[in-house]
């Protein structure tokens, strides 16, 4: 055997070996996922995007409220805590709301209804 045929057929076992792993990853994330989350379907996603939104709204009326202040004062401490912690608040749940886009991309959950014949 010349050295390309090895090299290819090394290249063949690499991307099969890979494919393995990464099935017994998705099947291990959907596992442990949904002990956690049993359900997940249109309208409990939707439900969580909602949240999101409104804590996106949140934050940002916290923001405009800094700009209220009619004698040019600068915010107060609370008003600057306040907004950073709505802005926390925002930040980990729209990450949150990513990683699930991301788990639902990789095939980590079931949604109930995707993929299912109708």
């Amino acid at each position: 055997m010349n050295e390309s045929q090895s090299d290819y057929q090394r290249l063949i076992a690499q991307k099969h070996y890979l494919k393995e792993v990464e099935q017994a990853i998705r099947v291990a994330n959907c596992e442990i996922i949904h002990k956690r989350i049993p359900k997940l379907n249109r309208e409990t996603i939707l439900s969580f995007a909602v949240t999101v939104g409104r804590l996106r709204a949140r934050y940002l009326e916290a923001a405009f409220k800094l700009g209220v202040n009619e004698h040019g004062d600068t915010p107060n401490r609370a008003e600057i805590d306040e907004l950073r912690a709505r802005r926390e608040m925002f930040e980990e749940a729209r990450t949150a709301f990513a990683a699930l886009q991301h788990a639902i991309e990789m095939g980590y959950v079931d949604v109930e209804g995707v993929g299912e014949k109708r």
